[in-house]
């Protein structure tokens, strides 16, 4: 595997074949089983230009992986949905905008779509930041290493308000992206929830049954699962300068809760890094 930062000079440029290779890692694959799952029917031009001007977020995924598919098949005239695309990744929905991000990773040609990515990539959702981050890779930018490193390390959830704890699960769960963390009533006697931003395992619950909590405070710590890890360090080992080397080299080392492969391929990250480095 070329070892080469890939070009990013230019609006259009032929794709290094690693990128392609992460396409099919981490961008494509997983999200194909939820694709042919929830939006396996196709829809008419006409449909999507009709869903992706709806409010409602499932007929705009629908729409954005129809877009999806027909930037995949090369089809020259799927570029008149760039604009909808663009403007999905605004909308006030965190699960169209990390769809937009996703489809933007596919027709990763389009300096307009990259622009709009680097914004995702700041934005206050981690699950659009992460997808904003791994299409990114595909555009062989490397401005998304800052996001591809916080998918290694714990994410940190905090309370929005402030509140006492009515139930709340404890360390070592693992949860997946929306599942439920706590139930709490606020200082106005609502009962509210508060649930995962994020697939991982509970490394740190801080409250239990009975505990109040202020707002800003750190409710638990979510380590992250194997698929993030993995994820993050192919984009590292594309794209991941020097100063990546002590997150990497933490997995390169063992980490609790990971597998051996995790382990083998923060150190061939590790290695491709430096290798990178001292070419330079």
């Amino acid at each position: 595997m070329s070892e080469v930062l890939p070009n990013t000079e230019g609006s259009r440029r032929r794709t290094p074949w690693p990128l392609a290779v992460v396409a099919v890692l981490f961008v494509v694959v997983p999200f194909l089983t939820w694709y042919w799952t929830w939006f396996g029917r196709s829809l008419s031009d006409e449909e999507i230009g009709k869903y992706l001007s709806e409010d409602g977020p499932r007929h705009a995924q629908h729409a954005l992986s129809q877009v999806a598919e027909r930037y995949e098949k090369g089809d020259a005239g799927a570029a008149r949905w760039n604009a909808r695309v663009v403007a999905s990744a605004s909308s006030p929905s965190p699960d169209v905008r990390m769809t937009a991000a996703w489809v933007m990773g596919v027709e990763h040609r389009s300096e307009e779509f990259r622009a709009s990515l680097l914004k995702l990539v700041a934005d206050p959702e981690p699950i659009v930041r992460r997808n904003a981050a791994l299409a990114l890779v595909r555009f062989g930018d490397p401005r998304c290493q800052p996001e591809l490193l916080a998918m290694l390390r714990p994410y940190a959830v905090r309370a929005a308000e402030a509140g006492e704890a009515l139930t709340a699960l404890t360390a070592g769960s693992y949860v997946k992206r929306d599942s439920l963390l706590l139930r709490f009533t606020n200082a106005s006697g609502e009962a509210k929830e508060v649930r995962s931003p994020l697939p991982g395992t509970v490394g740190r619950a801080a409250f239990k049954e009975g505990e109040r909590f202020e707002t800003g405070a750190e409710l638990f710590t979510l380590a992250p699962d194997e698929e993030q890890v993995t994820d993050a360090l192919t984009g590292l080992y594309l794209l991941g300068g020097v100063e990546a080397l002590p997150e990497v080299e933490r997995y390169a080392s063992g980490v609790e809760g990971v597998s051996g492969g995790v382990k083998t391929k923060a150190t061939q990250t590790a290695e491709a890094i430096r290798r990178r480095s001292s070419s330079e």
